[in-house]
């Protein structure tokens, strides 16, 4: 009896085994389907970059000086010639007014030149005349030599104190003017201690504050026009010949990863990085999020072509295996293994051109990680 017993118990531990690893093998695994369709397929092409605006601005002075008043922040919205900073202005003040007066002064000067040459001009006249009344009496032998000689004299003293009247006229209207482009030097000056917005737009950052002292092109704010935002986005140089401009895209900000929003390619670059091989696409985006930063990261699927009615199935369902790619099909409650060969890609989806018809089930297993075997029994979750 006890060789029997023994018999049983051998032959029964291999028999379970058997059963156990046939029972793992055969037994249905719950899985997922997806039904093949026809529908449009969108290629796209992917970039990664920055929000930028197109057009930045430094905003900093032209004069060296001490920052009185900033009188925006960030945030703020501005207009064209809205005052941004005050610079302390008390010396430039004092300057223009010191060239304001040597101005007056100059042209006081040049009234008096001028009224001296009228004088001269007056005696000069007069000379003329005496000289002439001498000569035409001494033609007739009335008047003597010398007093002829005499009016001749006074004749050229006189000429000679209205060319010197002249001479210091043109030299006081050159100081008149060397004083009104002083003038015109400090008034600049004085206005350059003003600096107000070029264009419309936002102020983005603000650097500097009141009582601070700046150098000519120290910034102190950074203003943004908001009519062009852009992505620049980093695309690799094998798909440049599918790229131009005027092309649509889906701009998605890593903030909200949930959500697209519009664009369009308005620039392609033309220089490629020599280490990543990648250039900058700029992509203007249509619409932008509530809240927004210049410099923050996104990602852009710009659209390339597109093919409409062909079988598309989800990307992530093609399982490549050894040297094939294909899916598990779904027949008749069992896995079976497809190969497949694919076409076009996006927006998640691929292109099936042999392998699959509309109707067909894809199948894949409802447990992370797991796999599927050929032939194997399926049990459909809803």
């Amino acid at each position: 009896m006890k060789w029997l017993a023994f018999l049983l118990k051998v032959s029964i531990v291999p028999l379970l085994v058997v059963l156990l690893l046939a029972w793992f093998r055969f037994a249905p695994i719950d899985v997922q389907s997806y039904e093949v369709q026809r529908s449009t397929i969108v290629t796209e092409v992917f970039g990664t970059g920055t929000l930028e605006a197109k057009v930045s601005s430094a905003i900093s002075p032209k004069i060296q000086g001490r920052i009185q008043q900033v009188l925006v922040d960030q945030g703020d919205a501005v207009r064209a010639g809205d005052l941004l900073i005050q610079l302390d202005d008390q010396e430039l003040q004092q300057q223009v007014a010191i060239a304001r007066a040597d101005t007056e002064a100059a042209q006081a000067a040049l009234e008096r030149l001028q009224a001296d040459k009228q004088r001269a001009t007056a005696v000069f006249d007069q000379a003329q005349r005496s000289y002439d009344r001498a000569a035409e009496l001494a033609s007739k032998n009335a008047v003597g030599k010398e007093e002829l000689e005499r009016d001749a004299e006074s004749l050229a003293i006189a000429h000679a104190d209205v060319a010197r009247a002249e001479a210091a006229i043109q030299e006081g209207q050159q100081k008149r003017v060397a004083a009104e482009k002083t003038l015109q030097y400090q008034q600049a000056r004085l206005d350059d201690s003003r600096i107000t917005a070029p264009f419309d737009g936002l102020i983005v950052a603000r650097k500097k504050e009141a009582g601070d002292v700046v150098a000519p092109g120290g910034q102190v704010l950074t203003l943004i026009s908001t009519e062009v935002l852009w992505i620049q986005a980093w695309v690799d140089e094998t798909e440049m010949d599918q790229l131009a401009t005027g092309q649509t895209a889906r701009v998605i900000f890593r903030s909200q990863p949930d959500q697209a929003f519009s664009g369009k390619v308005v620039r392609l670059g033309n220089e490629a990085d020599r280490e990543t091989r990648e250039f900058i696409v700029e992509v203007q985006v249509l619409q932008l999020p509530n809240t927004w930063a210049v410099g923050q990261r996104a990602d852009v699927d710009i659209e390339t072509a597109s093919k409409s009615d062909v079988v598309v199935i989800p990307g992530e369902r093609i399982i490549r295996h050894q040297d094939e790619v294909g899916v598990f099909l779904n027949q008749s409650g069992v896995a079976q293994w497809h190969p497949i060969v694919t076409g076009a890609s996006g927006n998640s989806m691929v292109e099936v051109t042999e392998g699959l018809s509309a109707g067909d089930q894809i199948v894949w297993p409802v447990a992370p990680g797991g796999t599927l075997r050929n032939l194997q029994r399926l049990r459909v979750q809803p």
